[in-house]
């Protein structure tokens, strides 16, 4: 993939994560705060970040890691808000509190806050922490434009809300869902991954064939496997028993919900020439797992795809 130079900003302004200042701005959506999200500006959760991730294949994403009642924070947030809608869809800013979900924050690996990253086909790649002037932000955004139409990366965001500019494209309505996929879709809203799991699972009982179910599924066992995951802990055991298979799976997932797809792919198909015949079952599922994430068609995955046929047969 083609990539913007990296900028060669300052980590001014930038808090850090091991030491969180005390508010000092107002909430989002409130009067002295950054505005609150719409139009092209979504507010990312554990459960929406998979799509996100995958919607990056078709338009580029800006990611702001940020503590929104910090003022240096809130005015970074309020800037690059501004350009989202002067851009008009061209990406898509989502913005992550990195108190609220550190582990979005943790597979980023972000130290301070704030700070911007894009996910262009599901690759992130760092642009900036801290503060920076407004033309060089636009000068950045106009780099990972580029890059995204240098592969490919050229779809419009559809607007969201009632903040929607006028005039911007509207997402067309979502289709029905069948009722268990609706069941599944409630129970991650609610926060219940195991009731989601299990109506995935009664869903391809129903219908082997039924795509959607075995992506849901794996995109909800991803999320259920790292929701109360010690992130720092996770890391420290992969590297340190970089043999150690449980270890090496952990912080795969990690990889993967932080859009680090090919480093996942690596991790585990490495692990599989020197592999018994229990241990390259257990990494194969995972990795067919992971492909379900990602999405078959995705280069990655018929890459990755090859080299576990290879090494399995």
């Amino acid at each position: 993939m083609s990539t913007p130079p990296e900028p060669a900003f300052s980590t001014r302004g930038a808090v850090d994560l091991s030491a969180l200042q005390r508010p000092q701005s107002p909430p989002p959506g409130t009067p002295g705060g950054a505005p609150a999200a719409g139009g092209y500006v979504l507010d990312l959760t554990e459960e929406s970040f998979p799509q996100v991730v995958q919607a990056s294949s078709t338009y580029p994403v800006v990611v702001l890691l940020w503590i929104p009642t910090d003022q240096a924070n809130a005015e970074l947030g309020t800037m690059l808000g501004r350009l989202a809608d002067e851009y008009a869809g061209r990406f898509l800013l989502a913005r992550v509190d990195a108190q609220a979900f550190p582990q979005i924050a943790a597979a980023f690996r972000v130290e301070g806050v704030p700070t911007v990253v894009a996910v262009l086909q599901g690759q992130p790649l760092p642009l900036f922490q801290g503060g920076a002037a407004e033309d060089q932000v636009r000068d950045v955004l106009d780099q990972v434009l580029a890059a995204a139409e240098q592969n490919g990366v050229t779809g419009r965001v559809p607007a969201q809300g009632a903040d929607a500019p006028e005039g911007a494209p509207q997402p067309e309505p979502e289709p029905e869902l069948p009722p268990l996929h609706q069941e599944a879709f409630d129970a991650i809203d609610a926060g219940n991954y195991d009731a989601a799991v299990a109506a995935y699972e009664k869903a391809l009982r129903q219908d082997p064939k039924d795509a959607m179910a075995a992506a849901g599924l794996a995109q909800v066992r991803l999320l259920q496997r790292t929701h109360d995951a010690d992130l720092p802990a996770t890391r420290k055991a992969a590297a340190d028993a970089p043999a150690a298979v449980d270890a090496q799976l952990a912080v795969a997932d990690l990889d993967v919900l932080g859009g680090n797809v090919a480093d996942a792919f690596d991790r585990l198909l490495e692990l599989l020439p020197a592999a018994d015949a229990d241990t390259k079952e257990k990494l194969r599922v995972r990795l067919v797992e992971y492909f379900e994430v990602v999405g078959p068609t995705d280069p990655r995955v018929l890459k990755a795809r090859q080299r576990l046929a290879l090494y399995l047969y």
